[in-house]
């Protein structure tokens, strides 16, 4: 499992928000559903996204936004259009003054707006993701990043476009899938990018002899991993290794471990079918105690806690 499969397996899109958004100006959209991530595609014209406390950014056609937050934005034709929609959480969306526009601004499948042939047309696909596993992710990304269209070849967007406004069997299984493509897609273009700052596990990832390393512990969390094992893998002396690791992740392997082990273990308690016990021999512990007083140890709460939902 490599960095970017750990962003979305698990709690990767499942049933998420798919929404096409056709408008004619002026037009502005508060959104204040503190989603921990928004993609936006612009499909036709161009609108601004305003970051709260941030300047604005505008999007072309083919141009891709990535939105973290909690923190809400602004999406309009123009930076100073004032609000007219507001989206809460839950994708309640009303006027400022708080009447209910879901109805009145409904214009087919998936598709809302003010006109059915606006000038602005885009997609919007929200996550709510919440494992630790995505944190590790979500964390080294800005508050927004844009994609130009000009600087990355996707074939996505338009099937999304395609697909989005379908009522077939299965179409949010395949909705879900499509936004899963386009966001590792934009991340892969982003990451490669020099301002992107990708973390330094990332970037180690590209090491010859690190990024093999990290791949293994990746892999098979639950192998009894040591740093003399790490190093007859990986050709190097067990000083070697640990040595150039800590050099390029920033922490020796079995720091980096605990930390990958804990954070798989974090999401997989999610799911309320499986035992403590099971998520332990699945991350690599041998007994629910000795996963227990780990988790408790690095997130202030027990797994049981932690899947009540009781925050660290």
């Amino acid at each position: 499992m490599d960095a970017l499969t750990g962003l979305l397996d698990g709690p990767r899109a499942r049933g998420a928000f798919l929404l096409r958004s056709v408008l004619d100006p002026p037009w502005s959209v508060r959104v204040e559903d503190r989603a921990p991530l928004t993609v936006v595609a612009m499909v036709r014209g161009t609108a601004w996204i305003v970051p709260e406390g941030g300047a604005p950014v505008r999007l072309g056609p083919g141009d891709v936004a990535v939105t973290r937050g909690p923190d809400p934005y602004t999406v309009a034709d123009d930076p100073g259009t004032p609000p007219q929609v507001v989206i809460h959480p839950g994708q309640r969306c009303a006027t400022p003054d708080g009447v209910d526009l879901a109805q009145a601004m409904h214009l087919g499948v998936r598709t809302w707006g003010n006109s059915p042939d606006g000038a602005a047309v885009m997609l919007t696909g929200t996550y709510q993701l919440d494992g630790a596993v995505s944190r590790r992710l979500l964390d080294a990304l800005p508050t927004l990043l844009v994609l130009a269209d000009d600087a990355w070849d996707c074939p996505v967007v338009p099937l999304l476009a395609a697909e989005i406004v379908k009522d077939e069997p299965g179409q949010e299984a395949v909705l879900d899938r499509l936004l899963d493509l386009l966001l590792i897609a934009v991340l892969r273009a982003w990451f490669s990018r020099p301002e992107a700052a990708a973390p330094a596990w990332y970037r180690a990832l590209g090491d010859p002899v690190v990024g093999r390393a990290l791949r293994m512990l990746h892999n098979n969390p639950a192998h009894p991993w040591t740093v003399a094992g790490l190093a007859s893998e990986t050709g190097l002396s067990r000083a070697a290794l640990a040595r150039r690791f800590t050099d390029l992740v920033g922490e020796p392997p079995m720091a980096f471990l605990t930390g990958w082990r804990l954070a798989l273990a974090a999401d997989l308690l999610r799911e309320p079918e499986v035992t403590v016990g099971a998520v332990a021999r699945q991350v690599g512990y041998g007994s629910a105690f000795a996963l227990s007083t780990a988790f408790k140890r690095v997130h202030g709460v027990s797994p049981q806690q932690h899947r009540a939902g009781v925050p660290g």
